[in-house]
């Protein structure tokens, strides 16, 4: 056997070891139910790495917020927004709901957040707890009374708050103990070196931090404070108020507020059975396609089949692969036609074969002239269908991402798997 007819043999063998691999990598986790049709061995590879599937595949609600953004100059709206965003990831996490997924939507000047929030059972304390989310702020020049006081806004808020904790003052007094980020810790140097012997009012959503105790939102600066470290303490600091503050600050004061707009729920059931008929569809699609292959190219379909079948593999090992990667239904329907743009090259490479072959030449020549005339045709689509997955991704809201995103790397593998794949199976197989 030669050296030229050993290399693609080999790189064959390669390739279907590692689309073995692929396989059982891409199964779910051992012993899970899909769509409630049968329970996945324990093959190793899927042990560790987990499908993250959307609220529309497992069940879930997804929220619509509101973001005003009136008390906030233009110039910093998406700085004001991003924060948002973190920040009620966060509150989400630190009350048990795993995997959130918050998207900023942008129309003209207004934003919405939204947070989808797939396989949660109780949304309610959920739900509560972000509309609940204060917006704190702090105030000089107050003048306090007994119920109100008048100040002026600064520009330090609750975004440029890092973390708190609990502590105790030289009297065994509960204070709580702040700290600020860069940004945030040169704002509260310049803002307590102008107040020292003034009052700093705290205030969250506009009233003060400690609603029944004027006097202690309103501590008295005693010197100037640097290094973004502070505490606040006073009479109206009690226990169960310092536990509250330190919860509050630790999830994140928003920089601006937020109003529950609408709640899409999907009941846990329908999108199980959502699931079962989509990848019932995948299957018999692709199915049928092979078939066709078969029927119309014989020997050739052959070929294109197996490598449809490594295609998947590789393909879905990628989606998996790719971190914070969420598959929902429109992912797979842009997998499903990403399927079609990989036997559409096929396609192409055999009727460009077909015609060298009517010209005489030899079956490996056609083959290797087949593969050289119809790149180009394979090239070009395929970017074309990219550079639409690029635009359709940056450009709209969540939905249309996944689909986009799913499309994109589908068309990515589906090169490869046409050129060197298929390329590669039609050396070994020809040269027989």
């Amino acid at each position: 056997m030669t050296t030229s007819r050993k290399r693609p043999i080999l790189f064959l063998s390669f390739i279907l070891i590692l689309a073995a691999v692929a396989g059982c990598f891409i199964l779910p986790k051992a012993g899970r139910n899909i769509a409630g049709k049968f329970i996945t061995p324990d093959l190793f590879l899927n042990r560790y790495a987990e499908w993250r599937l959307g609220l529309d595949l497992v069940g879930g609600s997804a929220l619509v917020y509101d973001i005003d953004l009136s008390g906030v100059e233009a110039g910093e709206y998406a700085t004001v927004v991003g924060g948002l965003k973190d920040v009620i990831e966060k509150r989400i996490n630190l009350y048990g709901v795993s995997e959130p997924k918050t998207i900023i939507a942008k129309r003209g000047d207004h934003y919405q957040l939204i947070v989808e929030l797939a396989g949660a059972k109780d949304l309610g304390e959920a739900v509560k707890q972000i509309g609940e989310t204060p917006v704190l702020n702090f105030m000089d020049n107050c003048e306090a009374t007994d119920q109100t006081a008048e100040c002026d806004k600064t520009p330090l808020t609750g975004k440029h708050i890092v973390k708190a904790g609990l502590d105790s003052d030289q009297l065994g007094r509960e204070t709580v103990a702040f700290e600020l980020n860069s940004e945030g810790a040169k704002l509260f140097e310049e803002i307590t070196g102008r107040n020292v012997g003034k009052q700093l009012c705290i205030f969250i959503d506009n009233n003060f931090i400690f609603p029944d105790d004027p006097s202690g939102s309103c501590p008295r600066v005693n010197e100037k404070i640097s290094g973004g470290k502070a505490q606040i303490s006073g009479e109206g600091i009690t226990a169960e108020v310092a536990v509250r503050l330190v919860e509050r600050f630790n999830a994140g004061a928003l920089s601006a507020p937020i109003k529950l707009v609408n709640q899409r729920t999907v009941n846990a059931t329908a999108a199980q059975d959502s699931l079962a008929k989509m990848l019932a569809a995948g299957a018999v699609g692709t199915l049928l396609v092979m078939l066709f292959m078969v029927g119309y190219y014989r020997g050739f379909g052959l070929v294109a089949s197996l490598a449809l079948i490594i295609y998947i593999m590789f393909s879905l090992s990628v989606f998996k692969l790719v971190p914070n990667f969420t598959m929902s239904l429109a992912g797979i329907a842009g997998f499903i036609l990403s399927v079609g743009m990989a036997v559409d090259a096929n396609i192409l490479i055999f009727e460009r074969t077909k015609e060298e072959l009517k010209k005489g030449l030899l079956k490996v020549e056609a083959i290797e002239a087949g593969f050289k005339r119809a790149w180009p045709s394979i090239r070009d689509s395929n970017i074309s269908t990219i550079i639409s997955s690029f635009i359709l991704y940056y450009l709209t809201s969540s939905f249309v991402k996944g689909f986009a995103l799913t499309l994109m790397f589908g068309v990515l593998v589906s090169m490869f798997s046409a050129i060197t794949v298929t390329r590669t199976i039609l050396r070994v197989f020809a040269r027989k």
